[in-house]
């Protein structure tokens, strides 16, 4: 597989010129100036790759070419924004980078409750913690109903920190939920913002009435819209799965497990719909053996990312080491390199090392953390190419 790296443009303090001395292949990124829902220029593509290709790599995908919600929930100006996210993909075509990450989750991109949490041997991950996140449903939000969500060991958590978490946690809370995961990928909340909490309530709001089968038919609405022009540039559009994989705030989530990989997939049966494999989402569910639907979906897939986790009885899950967890990266990475090799992959949600503190770098997008990764994995990928000869 082809090693890439998530790079968040020339603002990112990762320069390009370290990732090519670390034996990074291709670059994973997007046009993260221009706001959701606006067409990408040709001229703007095409000097954003030059700018790569100038440090000798190139964009091997875009991640992401972001669907506006109001694709999502089917919105009034649905038409005039997929017509806007195709004519991105035409744009894109023409400059010669054809494989597009998505994600089709409703209002949250990606859900952590704790950014930096504390491992004995002084490094930090990324944690969801489903009782703070219940909290956060209850007593932050004050969600409607959003106690019929948890069963009575999770209410009685709550309950718990009610009385021990100080405003300043709700606000730390807060910017780990909606701010600080978003900001940084075109999120719907971004750092400066006034009162997020009730722009969340906002986006929340949109959502009203609508069902998982009326979230996929969306899905479906979108693909078989934007398929034509896939066709025409053999563009690769790979959906992300949904992280958590579970439902959160009431909302459905639709790419979350085996019935819903297969129920997109033969929706909209065409090849240039696949899957971005991420091991570390789907981990993060126990329903979810992760490396048989790698063997299933090899050959859909378009783009590979390699993370794990750990998951707990009571839901909590943490990143783990990622030669370690529930993602099963060894078996993983032996499938995809005898099944479909030529993908781009990508490394996630590195540990922050001691070095890497302060350094200001967004939340699970380290540089020596994701280089150990990198590291892991890349000698896993040799050790396997040996045994194949």
């Amino acid at each position: 597989m082809e090693k890439t790296w998530r790079w968040f443009g020339k603002k990112d303090k990762i320069k390009l010129d370290m990732l090519r001395q670390i034996g990074v292949e291709g670059i994973v990124s997007a046009l993260h100036d221009i706001p959701n829902g606006e067409i990408w220029s040709l001229d703007a593509i095409n000097d954003y790759k030059n700018y790569i290709e100038s440090f000798g790599l190139h964009w091997s995908v875009v991640e992401s070419l972001a669907v506006s919600e109001a694709i999502k929930y089917g919105g009034e100006n649905r038409d005039r924004l997929i017509e806007n996210y195709i004519q991105s993909l035409e744009n894109l075509g023409k400059a010669g980078v054809t494989t597009v990450c998505y994600n089709f989750m409703p209002v949250l991109d990606w859900a952590r409750t704790d950014l930096y949490y504390q491992w004995k041997d002084g490094s930090s991950s990324l944690y969801f913690d489903k009782a703070k996140f219940a909290y956060f449903e209850i007593h932050i939000l004050q969600r409607k109903g959003a106690e019929k969500d948890y069963n009575h060991e999770i209410l009685s958590k709550v309950e718990e920190l009610k009385t021990t978490l100080s405003e300043e946690d709700n606000n730390d809370l807060i910017d780990s939920i909606i701010v600080k995961t978003q900001g940084f990928v075109n999120g719907n909340i971004k750092e400066g913002d006034k009162n997020p909490v009730q722009l969340f309530k906002n986006l929340l709001a949109l959502y009203d009435g609508i069902d998982k089968d009326q979230l996929r038919q969306n899905m479906k609405y979108f693909l078989e819209k934007i398929m034509p022009v896939c066709e025409k540039w053999n563009i690769q559009m790979c959906v992300h799965p949904d992280d958590p994989p579970f439902s959160l705030l009431g909302l459905p989530r639709i790419v979350t497990n085996e019935d819903d990989i297969d129920w997109f997939l033969n929706a909209v049966d065409n090849p240039h719909n696949g899957l971005t494999f991420c091991t570390g989402s789907l981990s993060a569910g126990l329903q979810n053996d992760v490396p048989k639907l790698a063997q299933k979906y090899a050959h859909r897939t378009k783009f590979v990312h390699l993370r794990s986790t750990n998951v707990f009885e009571n839901g909590d899950f943490i990143e783990a080491h990622h030669l370690e967890g529930r993602g099963k990266l060894i078996e993983v990475i032996k499938i995809f390199e005898k099944e479909n090799p030529d993908l781009p992959m990508r490394v996630d949600h590195g540990r922050l090392l001691t070095d890497d503190i302060d350094k200001g770098y967004n939340p699970g997008y380290s540089f020596l953390g994701r280089m150990l990764a990198l590291g892991q994995i890349e000698g896993v990928m040799a050790a396997v190419s040996s045994e194949s000869k």
